[in-house]
């Protein structure tokens, strides 16, 4: 596939994916900015979601994993469809009672204002890493496939990509996300499994046929019980699954502002439960899809790659494949990364305008509009930074980069609405950034005496220990005469 075939695919997939965006946002007020002024229908928000939970990193990074981690993440999928279920049935009802636009202002009806802003910027350090490792993921991929091939520098990739990125959502907001994120889901699951017909047929295997090499092949073992030290160990990633899908969706105001624009709390819980089960298969399917790119490279004898997470770019692109894999390679990648990031956006222009700026409370709707889109670039441009950032700082699987980066800023997030919702305890609000800086510190020191003392791993399961020292410091800080 040639660099120009590349990048009439991406300009043609941005034409679109700017058209969709332009038409469900243009009447958009703040409100739909913030919430798509809670009118979405709830199959809609559900479809939409199917897509939005996956991102470029799970595109390139899952199928990639395999060779080393098997299918082992479906132990953790386990927990995400339980933790799914607590964020449909314990958080939404909290949330649409008190009528929140972003997921922190919770903190501050519970415990206080600083508790409110602390929350508030662990969310934002959060998904500003987060949503810029996604980014940086097809960065490189841009890079390799087009970039280089013109002699041009990565930092012109990455303030492309966020320019493009920042015009699509610069109006509609939640409003357009909805629509455009329903988009990404058609490109991506259609990508997914064509791609996944196209290889088998390279392969020369009917559909019985890959099912059995798939079950055969010693990559696609799930469950692992042997060895509780392993970060593999199913319990640890079962349990690791289910606080990950508390924090990074149910406490997540980039995923949970979709939840949240559905006209009513069971409309939400609908969404929410058909997109996991839905999430079962599909991320299934992407390890499916990794067995079948290690046995076609082994059969072609294509070289490997330094990192897992080019295995699918290497066979889709060079492998000598039909010029069409490419191409669904690339729209897949590109409407995940697209999407998942302008989502990002929304969401950290949300917060940052709405609980750290307080501007909703502050402002009339026009001083509000030009706060938000000034909010907005200043977002689009501090992303593309921590973007330049990692192309000089990541060595290791982005999926596995992501959960180690959530497991420490999510902690504190997790441990005080988890304090909030199972106590009726108040605490000293002014301390609480204090707790929320300490507890990932604590955790940090506790992976590596574990580690040192007893040769013991803690894997992604870090966020419950993470969380616990937090609820832990809370308790410090209760008023003791309003217990």
């Amino acid at each position: 596939m040639t660099s120009a075939a590349v990048i009439a695919t991406v300009l043609g997939y941005i034409a679109v994916l700017f058209a969709v965006a332009w038409v469900s946002g243009r009447r958009a007020d703040n409100a739909g900015f913030f919430s798509g002024n809670r009118r979405t229908p709830w199959y809609m928000a559900a479809f939409a979601m199917i897509g939005a939970a996956m991102s470029g990193v799970t595109f390139i990074s899952v199928p990639g994993s395999v060779a080393v981690d098997g299918f082992s993440y479906m132990q953790m999928v386990a927990g995400f469809t339980v933790g799914q279920l607590i964020v449909a049935f314990v958080l939404i009802p909290t949330f649409y009672r008190l009528k929140v636009v972003s997921l922190y202002e919770y903190l501050d009806d519970r415990f206080g204002v600083r508790s409110h802003r602390t929350g508030a910027w662990f969310f934002f350090v959060s998904k500003m890493l987060g949503a810029a490792l996604r980014i940086y993921v097809v960065c490189a991929v841009m890079q390799l496939l087009v970039f280089s091939h013109y002699g041009l520098p990565f930092w012109l990739n990455a303030a492309v990509t966020m320019l493009f990125v920042w015009l699509y959502t610069q109006q509609g907001g939640v409003k357009s996300l909805i629509w455009t994120d329903t988009l990404k889901t058609v490109c991506l699951v259609g990508s997914l499994v064509l791609s996944i017909v196209f290889i088998m047929q390279a392969l020369g295997m009917s559909l019985p046929e890959m099912t059995r090499e798939v079950a055969a092949s010693p990559y696609s073992k799930m469950f692992f019980f042997d060895d509780p030290a392993s970060d593999r160990y199913f319990w640890k990633m079962f349990a690791a699954g289910i606080v990950l899908l508390i924090a990074m969706t149910g406490l997540d105001q980039d995923m949970m502002q979709r939840n949240l624009s559905c006209a009513t709390p069971r409309d939400s819980q609908k969404n929410i439960v058909l997109t996991a089960v839905s999430q079962i298969f599909v991320i299934f399917l992407f390890l499916v899809l990794g067995v079948l790119l290690y046995i076609y490279m082994d059969r072609s004898g294509l070289a490997m790659p330094e990192k897992g997470d080019q295995v699918f770019s290497q066979v889709a692109v060079n492998g000598g494949l039909p010029v069409f894999v490419g191409i669904l390679f690339v729209i897949g990648l590109i409407s995940s990364t697209y999407s998942a990031a302008g989502s990002a956006l929304t969401a950290l222009t949300t917060s940052f305008t709405v609980d750290i700026l307080d501007g909703t409370k502050r402002y009339g709707e026009r001083r509000l509009t030009r706060l938000r889109r000034i909010v907005h670039v200043a977002m689009a441009l501090g992303m593309a930074l921590v973007i330049l950032a990692f192309e000089y700082l990541a060595d290791d699987s982005v999926i596995n980069l992501v959960y180690k980066v959530a497991s420490y800023t999510y902690g504190p997030i997790l441990g005080m609405f988890a304090f909030g919702i199972f106590t009726r305890l108040r605490v000293r609000d002014g301390w609480m950034p204090l707790v929320a800086l300490a507890a990932p510190l604590l955790s940090a020191l506790l992976q590596y005496w574990a580690y040192e003392a007893w040769g013991y791993r803690i894997g992604f399961e870090l966020l419950i220990y993470n969380a616990a020292f937090t609820m832990a410091g809370m308790l410090l800080l209760v008023k003791r005469h309003e217990k």
